[in-house]
């Protein structure tokens, strides 16, 4: 889950200097379930526009606004508002916002600050506990990462500042290397703790990243051909 914060309407205002024409695009994904970008959101956002003296022309809410093709064919469809328009205010996070990017050569911009991929722990309460690095660690950590967990990404062992269980960056945080230890005594791993790990290879990802899958084509793949 890809989590974003609102900008203030303030900052999204002075972004729009001199663009009157406003076509609002949110997401039915991430930013729906952080409450930054779905539809009451884009309504929301509509209502705060107009009354700031702004035309919004269109708005549209993809199921998920990364999703390139998805967004262009809803621009398509909303083509007489898209023409209209002078800007695109995208509540997504900023692969929806290049997204919208993707599909009309006018000015995008973004409404919403996007901050972490984080887990949902319940209704609006996330917590980041993957960086995304490119090379997973996690089976020698208990499948708690201390790249991301650890407020200095150490990898072999704490530092010398934790204080009965807790971070001496935020003291109200549990410090990851005791979760990585008790976790890999339930498991009756601790030994592997002796292992010295090399430090992190920041250079497996190359930015920007870039994953596409080719299928081959089977020959001869059909009912009733050669055994």
């Amino acid at each position: 889950m890809i989590i974003s914060k609102k900008k203030p309407f303030e900052e999204v205002l002075k972004s729009l200097e001199g663009k009157e024409r406003v076509f609002v695009v949110g997401c039915g994904e991430c930013a729906t379930v952080t409450q930054t970008g779905g539809e009451n959101e884009v309504a929301e956002m509509k209502a705060l526009l107009e009354e700031a003296g702004k035309t919004v022309v269109g708005t549209i809410v993809p199921e998920a606004a990364c999703h390139e093709l998805d967004v262009k064919r809803l621009l398509r469809k909303n083509r007489d508002a898209a023409e209209q328009a002078e800007a695109f205010l995208v509540l997504s996070c900023g692969a929806g916002c290049q997204s919208v990017r993707a599909g009309t050569d006018k000015t995008v911009l973004p409404g919403v600050d996007t901050l972490f991929l984080g887990n949902i722990q319940r209704a609006m309460d996330f917590l980041e506990k993957c960086s995304l690095c490119g090379q997973c660690v996690l089976a020698d950590y208990g499948a708690i990462c201390p790249v991301t967990r650890c407020a200095k990404g150490l990898l072999n062992g704490p530092c010398g500042g934790t204080n009965h269980g807790k971070c001496e960056v935020d003291p109200e945080k549990d410090c990851a290397w005791v979760l990585i230890h008790e976790q890999l005594k339930k498991e009756g791993r601790l030994d592997e703790r002796r292992q010295i790990h090399s430090p992190k290879n920041w250079n497996v990802v190359n930015r920007p990243g870039k994953l596409a899958e080719v299928r081959e084509k089977v020959s001869g793949a059909v009912s009733g051909g050669e055994e």
